[in-house]
């Protein structure tokens, strides 16, 4: 299978070549840098301005999948209106442009995996969320709106869409993990808010598996949601980095400091839900890391658990 992934150089996109690659699949990479990055010898890469085809529309004929994973940081601060705007057109152009190029091409490819997020449900707090509830109306929910319907038009020309819904990715080097365990390396971790707010989170092997398996799943269309099947609360999820840390927990922060020191951005610890991977789990898909500590312990300490199917996939 021959893979096109715009954003294919950030953390999910890396670690997803490197996967695909190891199975003898062929990467193709958009990227909006100028200089070669670094990327395995095998992956050929383009660049592109993440606005329109120039220079590599051609490509989509040649590709059986395309995966967009295209889109700036979200934790960046402050969030100012700029910023905001920045976040906004790197996703929603970078689908538009994707899709312009799947219309325009004679051969089209078979399968888009769009990404997106949680937070397209907003804040739930301690609700139970699942792929049939709507979208929420906060800035961050209207983001990942408008970052899915950025290629919802592929469906129309036959090509299958799935929405991958991801939940804080855990990887120990990159992703919001290392800044969220900078408290409690310091020793003065505790829960942010009240605590009892949702945290959904996945491993990043978890989430390329979950990439992986939609790819090849003929049924998979529409959205997911990429969290582990376990709801915690985000005073649980924090007091487990502390402990894999061999940390104390203690020291609240209190949600106004947060909302005074982080702006708007303090929705992306302090709102939260319980969100399931409903549609996942019953298409077939088994976890490797579905408890928390197992997860932080692989992590931090390099404690893995390996179990059989354990690639994510039923066998």
């Amino acid at each position: 299978m021959r893979v096109l992934i715009s954003g294919g150089t950030g953390m999910i996109g890396a670690s997803l070549s490197n996967s695909l690659l190891a199975d003898g699949h062929q990467v193709l990479i958009l990227t909006r840098q100028t200089s070669a990055p670094q990327l395995p010898p095998s992956v050929q890469w383009m660049h592109w301005d993440g606005r329109t085809t120039a220079g590599w529309g051609s490509v989509i004929e040649e590709v059986d999948a395309v995966v967009n994973l295209v889109g700036e940081r979200l934790a960046k601060w402050p969030w100012t209106k700029r910023l905001k705007q920045r976040l906004w057109n790197s996703r929603v152009d970078g689908g538009r442009a994707l899709t312009e190029a799947i219309q325009k091409s004679p051969k089209r490819p078979a399968v888009l995996i769009q990404a997106s997020g949680i937070n397209y449900y907003g804040s739930h707090g301690q609700e139970i969320i699942t792929e049939t509830d709507p979208s929420g109306d906060d800035f961050l929910a209207q983001l990942s709106r408008a970052w899915e319907d950025s290629t919802k038009a592929v469906e129309a020309l036959g090509v299958r869409r799935a929405v991958i819904r991801s939940a804080i990715v855990l990887d120990g080097r990159k992703g919001i993990l290392p800044i969220m365990a900078l408290p409690a390396r310091l020793f003065v971790g505790g829960p942010l808010g009240s605590g009892r707010q949702g945290l959904p989170w996945i491993h990043l092997e978890d989430e390329v598996a979950a990439i992986r398996f939609l790819l090849e799943k003929e049924l998979a269309r529409g959205p997911f949601n990429l969290t582990t099947p376990e709801p915690i609360s985000s005073a649980v999820f924090l007091r487990q980095i502390a402990a894999a840390l061999r940390r104390p927990f203690w020291l609240p922060v209190p949600a106004p400091v947060l909302r005074i020191t982080l702006g708007e951005m303090s929705a992306l610890v302090l709102a939260g839900a319980y969100v399931l991977p409903r549609r996942l789990v019953d298409l077939g898909f088994q976890f490797k890391y579905g408890k928390v500590n197992e997860a932080l312990q692989e992590i931090f300490q390099g404690k893995r658990n390996p179990k059989p199917g354990d690639h994510g996939f039923l066998i």
